[in-house]
C-alpha cells in the first residue's frame, strides 16, 4: 500500500514538474496581447514605432516626445501588461524634459515572436540603436524596471549610455524566483537572466532604486547585486517604506532622479 502511494505521488510530482516546465512562460511573462490594429491613446505627444528584427519579427514601441528634450530615456518595463498600460506609467518622465522610448517585448502587446532570452537581449540592443540615431550616447539614459532591469543591464554592457538606472532589480532569475516563492523548482527554469554576470562589466554610471518593503523583488538581493558593480560612479538609493509599485511617489526618488536627468 505504501509503495503504491509513493509511486502515485512520484507520478503526480513528475506531471507537475513537466507542466511547470512547459508553461513557465505564463508565470514569468505576464503579457497581454493587443490586436495589430489597436490604436494607442495618450495625453502626451507620441509616435508609434515598429522595429524589424534580423529574425523577421516586429518589436512594437512608443516614442513619447517633449519640446527641446535634454535627452531620451530608453525604458524597459516590468513583466506585466503591455504598452497600453506602460505608456501611461512612463508619462511622469515628461516633467524632467526627457523623451521616452519604450518597447513591448516579444509576444507582448503588438510585438511578434516567441519568448527567447537571447533574442530579447538583441531586441533591447536594436531599440538602443534606434534611439542612437536621434540622440548622442551622452543623452541616452537606459532605465530598467523589475524584469526590464536584465535587458537594461545587457544593453548598458554593450553600449555606452549616459546612465543606467535599475528600479527594483533582481539578482538573477533563480534567486528572484526563489524569493517570490521558496517552493519554485528552479532547476527547470529555461531562463537565466544573469544580471549578476553582466553588471560587473558595465562602465556607465549606475543608480539603483529599491524599496525596503518590496515583496516582489528582494531588497537584500538587490543590495547584493549592487556590490558587484565596478563602475566608478554608482549609487544605491534605498526608499524607506517603498514597495514594488510606488517608488515614484517618494520625494527621495524624485530628487535623485532629477540629479541624474539634469
Amino acid at each position: 500500500m505504501i509503495k503504491r502511494i509513493a509511486t502515485a505521488l512520484l507520478i503526480v510530482g513528475c506531471v507537475v514538474l513537466i507542466a511547470l516546465y512547459m508553461f513557465q512562460e505564463k508565470i514569468i511573462f505576464q503579457s497581454e496581447k493587443l490586436d495589430k490594429d489597436y490604436t494607442y491613446s495618450f495625453a502626451q505627444e507620441f509616435e508609434e514605432v515598429n522595429l524589424k528584427t534580423n529574425d523577421g519579427e516586429t518589436i512594437n514601441a512608443l516614442h513619447f516626445k517633449v519640446k527641446n528634450p535634454k535627452g531620451i530615456i530608453l525604458f524597459f518595463h516590468g513583466n506585466k501588461g503591455n504598452l497600453s498600460r506602460w505608456g501611461n506609467l512612463v508619462s511622469y518622465f515628461e516633467a524632467y524634459q526627457y523623451d521616452v522610448f519604450v518597447i513591448d517585448y516579444r509576444n507582448y502587446g503588438k510585438s511578434t515572436g516567441s519568448y527567447n532570452e537571447e533574442a530579447m537581449y538583441k531586441d533591447g540592443l536594436l531599440a538602443y540603436e534606434y534611439v542612437k540615431q536621434k540622440f548622442q550616447e551622452d543623452q541616452i539614459v537606459v532605465y530598467g524596471r523589475s524584469l526590464g532591469c536584465t535587458f537594461a543591464t545587457r544593453v548598458a554592457l554593450h553600449k555606452n549610455p549616459k546612465h543606467l538606472i535599475l528600479e527594483a532589480p533582481f539578482y538573477n532569475m533563480k534567486k528572484g524566483a526563489r524569493f517570490y516563492s521558496k517552493l519554485t523548482p528552479t532547476f527547470i527554469l529555461k531562463y537565466q537572466f544573469r544580471t549578476d554576470l553582466d553588471i560587473p562589466k558595465v562602465v556607465s554610471p549606475i543608480t539603483f532604486f529599491h524599496g525596503d518593503e518590496d515583496k516582489t523583488t528582494s531588497f537584500i538581493e538587490s543590495k547584493e547585486l549592487f556590490q558587484l558593480v565596478t563602475s566608478q560612479q554608482k549609487k544605491f538609493v534605498a526608499i524607506s517604506k517603498g514597495t514594488h509599485h510606488n517608488l515614484k511617489e517618494f520625494d527621495l526618488y524624485k530628487s535623485e532622479l532629477a540629479k541624474i536627468l539634469e
